[in-house]
């Protein structure tokens, strides 16, 4: 998915290289990062997902220059900007930065807080670039306005358009919607993506939000205990998790006992909602044999379906508007989770018919 058009043009050249990173910090056990290597290439997305504390922010900080590196090499296009004794002070990296709390100077207009990136223009680069950059972000008319006067949403465009104006070569996205109430973070993670692939911007952005993440990443990578788990796109990451942690983390899912053979080039899977098969990758074919497994379901894996053999007890209900997410318990014990059209409204503690559909058969041992 690549950005067409040019309202600010960027570097087409540019991507970001991390080889083995480490970042540690001083008097603690083990390293907040550990051996990270990963590649954004030039005009993508990407988004650093993970639990609190697994090492997302503190990679961020590393990248921007505010934190060093204890091993390992980060790379932009063909320049090493942090590596063991060496770290490029953040002003040399030609990278813009979105916080948390938008970081606007109250004092200054938004016309003023964009120019503050400005430093050396002339007056008139410095007012031909506000205006170009306000026009992208759909603020053409505030220019003249102070942060204050402004809804969250607003102020946290002004905080993008500031970070975009100097041109950056990578422009990194700490959390930027965490303040905003939830239906606002939505609609502008998608207007914020609109934003960077019409400027061709190569950014990196940390949410703790998978919906954020799904919303804005071109590649997304979950990060568990300061190690990359998996660095992939969102279809990959939902449907071929690399790990049990990233099947948990990603999407509602459960484990239910099952077990797997492989048959020519199918995988099957006997369970107690019967027999489950997929097309055997290539990449699996060596790594797969005949055992006891836990399969992964997600809820859109399991259908409502009165006619079905297979019966099961609602022992948890929760509304989502157009649908229900319905928790279940199977005679067997086991329990699954479905998404149930809203119009069927069943009570707690009543059993419906529901079977398997399941495109993709995600299995660990």
């Amino acid at each position: 998915m690549n950005g067409k058009g040019s309202a600010c043009p960027y570097n087409s050249a540019m991507y970001l290289t991390l080889q083995q990173v480490d970042v540690r910090y001083p008097g603690q056990p083990k390293s907040a990062v550990q051996g990270i290597s990963l590649k954004l290439e030039a005009g993508q997305i990407g988004v650093l997902i993970g639990p609190s504390g697994c090492g997302k922010t503190s990679l961020l900080r590393a990248i921007a220059g505010l934190e060093p590196v204890a091993a390992g090499e980060i790379q932009l296009s063909d320049r090493v900007v942090s590596r063991l004794g060496f770290s490029a002070a953040p002003e040399n990296r030609r990278m813009g930065m979105v916080f948390q709390d938008y970081a606007l100077f109250p004092h200054l207009t938004v016309a003023g807080n964009i120019a503050f990136g400005l430093h050396g223009q002339s007056s008139a680069f410095k007012l031909a670039r506000i205006s170009e950059v306000l026009q992208l972000v759909g603020l053409a008319d505030v220019q003249d306005r102070y942060p204050h006067e402004l809804s969250g949403g607003q102020q946290q465009r002004v905080a993008l358009a500031r970070a975009l104006a100097p041109q950056p070569d990578l422009l990194l996205l700490d959390e930027p919607f965490s303040n905003l109430d939830v239906d606002l973070r939505e609609r502008l993670a998608l207007e914020i993506r609109s934003i960077l692939k019409a400027a061709n911007a190569t950014a990196l952005f940390v949410t703790h939000d998978q919906m954020e993440a799904f919303a804005i990443g071109d590649v997304i990578g979950v990060i568990q205990e300061g190690r990359l788990a998996q660095w992939d796109d969102a279809y990959h990451l939902y449907h071929r998790p690399a790990s049990r942690f990233v099947a948990e983390f990603i999407g509602h899912g459960v484990f239910i006992p099952g077990h797997r053979k492989v048959v020519g080039q199918r995988v099957e899977v006997e369970t107690v909602l019967g027999l489950l098969t997929d097309d055997l990758d290539a990449s699996q074919g060596a790594l797969l044999d005949d055992r006891a497994c836990d399969v992964l379901l997600r809820a859109d894996d399991i259908v409502h379906d009165d006619e079905a053999l297979v019966k099961a007890e609602i022992i948890r209900k929760a509304f989502r508007g157009s649908e229900f997410l319905y928790t279940l318990r199977l005679h067997s014990g086991d329990v699954v989770l479905a998404h149930v059209p809203s119009h069927h409204d069943h009570k707690l503690g009543e059993w419906i018919g529901i079977r398997a559909e399941v495109d993709h058969v995600v299995t660990f041992d």
